[in-house]
C-alpha cells in the first residue's frame, strides 16, 4: 500500500492505493498550512487523516509500504524543515516515506510524473517542473507579495475594485451586489470590519471570495472579468519562466498541466490556454493531486503501479 497526502491551502487530502494503483481509500482533514496556526497543527491532522484511510483499508500505518508528504510551504522555512521531516515518523512509525512541497503532487497527479510542467492555482499558487534530473519551481511567495493567479490573489483584486466602484473611482457593476450579499453588507464600508476586524485577513476566508470575482464576470462585470484574464496570464508567465530554467529547447514540446479549483473558472483557464502559444502541449489533468502523491510515493520506493 502506498499513501499519498496532498496539503493545500483549505484542506489536505489523503489517498492510500495498491500495488496496482487503485484507490483503496481516501480521506480528508483541515488543512496543514501552518505558517499562521502553527507548526504543532501538522502531526495531529496528518495522524487524523492517516488513521482514517488505514482504518478503511484494514491495515496499520505501519503497513504502508511508503507515504509521501506534500506539505504547504515545505522548503520555504529553511529551520522548520527538519521539524517536518521528523513528523511523519510518529504517525507511522516507521522511516519509509519522504515529505516534500505539496507542489509535486499536483505535478505527479496531473501529468502522471512525466517530464513537464504543471502550474497549481489554488488558495495560493505555484508551478512545479522536471526535466531529466532537473527540477525547478516558480512563483509560491505567498499571498502579500506573490502567489498571482491565485484564489487569494484573485479575492484581493476583487476586493481593491469593490472598494473603487464603492467611493467612485470605478463604476459600479455587478461585483458590488455580489459581495454585499455573500457578506451581508448593509453599507459598503462595512466590508472593511469584515475582513480586517471580524476575519483578522485570514488568508482562507479571503481566498473564498475568489468566487464573487467569478460570478460578477458572468454578470458581464468587466473589471473582474479583466482580473480573471490578467489571473491566467499569470500563471502562463511561471510556465515560461520553467521551461527557460528547465532547459527545455526552443523547438522541444513541452507538457504542461494544471490543478486547483481556480482552474475551474473557464475565463482563467481561456486566458491561460491563449498565453501558452507555440510549443506547449496543455493537457487535462490525469489525476488528483492526492492520488498523483501516492503514485510518487510508489515511484520513490520503486513500486511500479499503472
Amino acid at each position: 500500500m502506498y499513501l499519498g497526502v496532498d496539503g493545500g491551502g483549505t484542506k489536505t487530502a489523503f489517498c492510500l492505493i495498491d500495488d496496482d494503483g487503485a484507490i483503496v481509500a481516501t480521506a480528508r482533514t483541515a488543512s496543514i498550512y501552518y505558517l499562521m496556526s502553527g507548526i504543532e497543527i501538522v502531526e495531529p491532522l496528518l495522524a487524523e487523516g492517516t488513521a482514517e484511510v488505514c482504518a478503511a483499508a484494514s491495515i496499520k500505518p505501519e503497513d504502508i509500504s511508503y507515504a509521501f508528504f506534500g506539505i504547504p510551504c515545505y522548503g520555504e522555512v529553511l529551520p522548520d524543515v527538519p521539524k517536518l521531516d521528523a513528523l511523519p515518523r510518529n504517525v507511522l512509525g516507521t522511516d519509509r516515506y519522504r515529505c516534500g512541497n505539496d507542489m509535486i503532487c499536483g505535478w505527479a497527479g496531473s501529468l502522471g510524473a512525466v517530464d513537464g510542467i504543471n502550474v497549481v492555482a489554488g488558495t495560493g499558487s505555484i508551478a512545479y517542473g522536471e526535466n531529466g534530473d532537473r527540477k525547478a519551481r516558480a512563483g509560491g511567495w505567498g499571498e502579500i507579495f506573490g502567489d498571482e493567479g491565485s484564489a487569494h490573489w484573485v479575492a484581493i483584486r476583487g476586493l481593491n475594485a469593490f472598494s473603487k466602484m464603492g467611493d467612485g473611482r470605478l463604476p459600479r457593476g455587478p461585483l458590488v451586489d455580489i459581495l454585499r450579499t455573500k457578506l451581508g453588507l448593509t453599507d459598503d464600508l462595512e466590508l472593511v470590519d469584515v475582513v480586517l476586524n471580524r476575519w483578522q485577513a485570514d488568508r482562507a476566508k479571503i481566498a473564498a471570495l475568489s468566487t464573487a470575482v467569478s460570478e460578477a464576470a458572468d454578470a458581464g462585470d468587466t473589471v473582474c472579468a479583466a482580473i480573471l484574464h490578467d489571473a491566467g496570464t499569470e500563471l502562463a508567465a511561471m510556465v515560461d519562466a520553467q521551461a527557460r530554467v528547465l532547459g527545455f529547447g526552443p523547438d522541444q514540446n513541452v507538457p504542461v498541466s494544471y490543478s486547483g479549483g481556480m482552474f475551474t473558472c473557464a475565463p482563467l483557464l481561456a486566458s491561460f490556454r491563449q498565453a501558452l502559444t507555440g510549443r506547449y502541449d496543455l493537457r487535462e489533468p490525469l489525476l488528483p493531486p492526492d492520488h498523483g502523491a501516492a503514485l510518487y510515493a510508489a515511484r520513490l520506493s520503486n513500486g511500479t503501479p499503472t
